[in-house]
């Protein structure tokens, strides 16, 4: 039975550079969106070189990359913006758990995108990064995906209010948009969990059971990426109130507690479709008995049906010389008629109690 994990790699020092993920055939990018409310410059296939004379600091400044495979380009955006390394470690060490870390000027986070697999009852993982910079927001993707489509739809058709925001709002759509696979994972799962207990009903092929403990190990491991998330989240309200960071505007604050909300909601839902997943199991164990149980009645039927023919076989199967039934004519037939009258009236009596 396959137990999901987080995606093991070699044991890393904390500054080591090394990115440990699985995408290693996916080329580096970068696009990067220069805007506020007035304008938006997009640069598609933008490069390490225009770094000091693309980014605007009296605007908003979106740099998204896709692929971790060039260390040298994730060091030279490290050096750029002055990340410390074991900053830029953790985002290339995909083993890592969901964890938020406040600098004096960065506000470093990082999240599991989780999805379901196309083909299978797997999960799919992707590590995604974020760093927080006065004017300016880093987001590190291990490969290309359509995670952030829309939102680059409205900055580019000024829809909704990312436009007139910091990028402190910005970070707060991506994180959004990221806790959005979460719901379609767990739907997705719910679906699946639907469809075996419409299984259960019908048989009990021991495959179910195994795909049951397969989605138990599925929860538990969304389970396990949603609790930091929540915890990191918290720590944000927890900044709120102490009033000690600038990176994040006090009325984005009150967007970053609905991602709270939002962590304990799929919580409650793990918790109640992890329920649904014991019913299905004990439904199955349940439907096993319930078989074994009709098995076992008719054996003991059938047992006891032929005890008391088996006693007469084992009477008249005595070598005794003196046995009257031995010498009669039709003594064969009279045997043979009260084994089978036998045979009826038990039948009947055990229809009468409904034994069967």
């Amino acid at each position: 039975m396959r137990k999901i994990k987080y995606k093991k790699g070699r044991k890393l020092q904390h500054i080591t550079l090394e990115y440990t993920g699985s995408h290693k055939d996916h080329e580096s990018e970068m696009q990067l969106f220069v805007y506020d409310n007035e304008d938006v410059i997009e640069y598609d296939k933008f490069t390490i070189l225009a770094l000091n004379t693309c980014i605007d600091y009296s605007k908003n400044n979106w740099l998204n990359i896709h692929g971790l495979n060039d260390i040298n380009l994730i060091k030279t955006i490290g050096a750029h913006f002055k990340v410390d390394d074991f900053l830029l470690a953790d985002i290339l060490n995909t083993t890592k758990r969901t964890k938020l870390q406040e600098q004096e000027d960065i506000l470093f986070f990082n999240i599991k995108s989780l999805l379901p697999s196309e083909y299978s009852d797997n999960i799919s993982v992707e590590q995604l990064s974020f760093i927080l910079k006065d004017g300016v927001l880093i987001s590190f993707q291990e490969k290309r995906s359509d995670f952030f489509t829309h939102i680059r739809e409205r900055i580019r058709t000024h829809a909704g209010i990312v436009r007139t925001k910091k990028v402190d709002y910005l970070l707060y759509l991506l994180l959004d948009a990221v806790m959005e696979n979460f719901y379609i994972t767990i739907e997705d799962e719910e679906d699946k969990i639907e469809e075996l207990i419409n299984l259960t009903k019908k048989g009990a092929d021991p495959i179910i059971l195994e795909k049951i403990e397969n989605h138990r190990d599925n929860f538990n491991f969304l389970k396990r990426a949603i609790v930091p998330l929540r915890d990191s989240l918290y720590y944000l309200k927890t900044i709120k109130d102490d009033d000690t960071n600038k990176l994040i505007q006090k009325d984005t604050f009150n967007f970053f507690i609905r991602l709270h909300q939002k962590s304990l909601e799929l919580l409650e839902q793990i918790e109640s479709d992890m329920s649904s997943l014991e019913s299905a199991s004990n439904f199955y164990f349940s439907e096993q008995s319930r078989k074994m149980n009709e098995i076992m009645k008719t054996l003991t039927i059938i047992s006891a049906i032929f005890i008391p023919l088996t006693f007469i076989v084992g009477v008249y199967g005595m070598n005794f010389d003196y046995m009257p039934e031995l010498r009669a004519r039709n003594g064969y037939f009279v045997v043979m008629g009260c084994m089978f009258l036998l045979v009826i009236g038990l039948i009947i009596y055990f229809k009468k109690r409904r034994w069967f």
